[in-house]
């Protein structure tokens, strides 16, 4: 069997990860990734130390099901980051990549040793067609490849130029890395952000430990910033589980969002919380004033109450499942809070919190809606609002790729599985395949997570498309 893998980022080190465990017959790997940072993609690639992993390690495991892989591997390492406030270690990004790329090399050293061979070609894949049995691939020098099965790992797409401005002197389109772009930000420059979010408070907080003295504004159509990370306490969903959705749908033969909101019901109520009061809550961060909020979440970070704590978990574990069982209907409904769910899945830790509020108390920072339109004029940036007109020195783009978006860098392959028939587009974004040869795994899949930017859930989606091929080859 000969696998063409596209894209080295954390997808690819999950499928690798379980090919290692599970592939008994030897066989050929090709991984095709022409960036120098092999393994860590765009977000964990080397950059400012102030640049965290905005996650505890227990949901951070690249291995599907071994929630703690990834802290052994940290091992003594995680005491030199063990942030007191949240209980947990809190390590750079970098440093993440890390342990990407320890994992996949020793999933390579191990399918060395039973007799795989396996190769990384350091150029871009654009073109990929079915030819008789097998696939033909052609990279950007020219050369062609055959393989049996292809798997897509190409990573997420780029950030969005909503208001036009690339170009422009002063824009920073892509932020990351940050080590290389805030360079560019000049330390009494007034700053706006567009975009609220982890790229946002990432920016806001590298943008402080630099010893930036202007104004830094957030530009945000929702205003709504990312929920804070509270301090675990001992419990473990006993009826918010994969086991429990996988009753319900085999009883009822469907999984409803009604069913998944029983089982968070009787969680809570077994621990004596009221779900109405908390849904409640939830919904009120779609409306709250943001610094309000804020200073509210931060004051929760020891609150003993479970009802964060679960979804924040179980969204991570629980949901890529329960999403494939989802009706349409109700995948609908969560998608209309999107920024509110994702807002609590993915929360920023304490100590970045910490410093936005300081910042906001002290005047430096600004969270600002209802922007309509920004133009560049006379070398300065001008950001147009319901009440009035600001201007900019700077302005950094911090808005995230749509889900499911195609990457830049992937445009030309996906056309041709387009145009080859071997792939098609799914309606709610992404790409289906139509060969059973083809496996699309991480945030392009159509059809995946609601959660797309979850480490279990690429890893989840990396241990099916191994075991499929595995399979393929018995």
């Amino acid at each position: 069997m000969d696998i063409a893998i596209v894209g080295a980022g954390a997808a690819a080190v999950g499928l690798l990860d379980t090919l290692a465990a599970t592939a008994d017959s030897p066989g050929a790997i090709t991984v095709f990734e022409p960036s120098p940072h092999l393994w860590r993609g765009r977000p964990y690639g080397p950059d400012l130390d102030t640049v965290l992993v905005n996650a505890p390690p227990a949901i951070m495991s690249i291995r599907h099901l071994d929630f703690g892989h990834y802290a052994a591997w940290l091992g003594m390492r995680s005491q030199a980051h063990l942030d007191e406030r949240l209980g947990q270690p809190l390590v750079p990004r970098a440093l993440y990549g890390e342990y990407l790329a320890h994992t996949a090399e020793t999933a390579l050293a191990v399918l060395r040793e039973v007799g795989w061979r396996v190769r990384v070609v350091t150029a871009r894949v654009i073109g990929v067609a079915r030819s008789g049995a097998n696939w033909s691939l052609r990279t950007e020098d020219g050369r062609g490849h055959e393989a049996d099965h292809v798997a897509l790992c190409v990573g997420g797409g780029t950030p969005q130029d909503h208001y036009g401005l690339g170009g422009a002197s002063g824009f920073v389109d892509d932020p990351y890395p940050l080590a290389r772009t805030l360079e560019r930000v000049a330390a009494d420059s007034n700053v706006a952000v567009i975009g609220s979010g982890l790229t946002a408070v990432d920016i806001v907080v590298s943008l402080a430990a630099r010893g930036h003295t202007g104004l830094i504004t957030l530009l945000s159509r929702s205003g709504v910033l990312p929920h804070v990370w509270q301090r675990p306490v001992d419990h473990r969903p006993q009826h918010v589980t994969a086991e429990r959705v996988a009753a319900l749908h085999h009883e009822h033969g469907a999984v409803t969002l009604e069913d998944l909101i029983g089982l968070l019901r009787t969680e809570l109520a077994e621990a004596g919380e009221d779900f109405e009061a908390f849904a409640a809550e939830l919904l009120a961060a779609e409306t709250d004033e943001p610094v309000r909020r804020l200073r509210a979440q931060l004051d929760a970070v020891d609150d003993p109450r479970i009802g964060r704590r679960v979804l924040q978990e179980t969204a991570h574990s629980v949901g890529p499942y329960a999403w494939r069982l989802l009706p349409e209907p109700d995948r609908m409904r969560l998608r209309r809070h999107f920024r509110m769910a994702t807002s609590v899945a993915s929360p920023m830790v304490p100590v970045n919190a910490a410093t936005m509020m300081r910042l906001l108390d002290s005047g430096q920072l600004a969270v600002a809606v209802g922007v309509r339109k920004i133009e560049v004029a006379e070398g300065v940036f001008r950001v147009r609002r319901d009440d009035g007109e600001r201007t900019f020195d700077a302005v950094i783009n911090a808005v995230n790729p749509p889900p499911r978006a195609i990457p830049r860098m992937a445009g030309p392959l996906v056309t041709a599985l387009l145009a080859d028939g071997s792939a098609e587009l799914h309606p709610a974004g992404g790409l289906v395949p139509a060969d059973p040869r083809l496996h699309v795994v991480g945030d392009l899949a159509g059809g995946g997570p609601f959660i797309t930017s979850s480490i279990a859930g690429i890893a989840a989606q990396a241990a099916r498309a191994a075991q499929t091929i595995v399979a393929a080859g018995d």
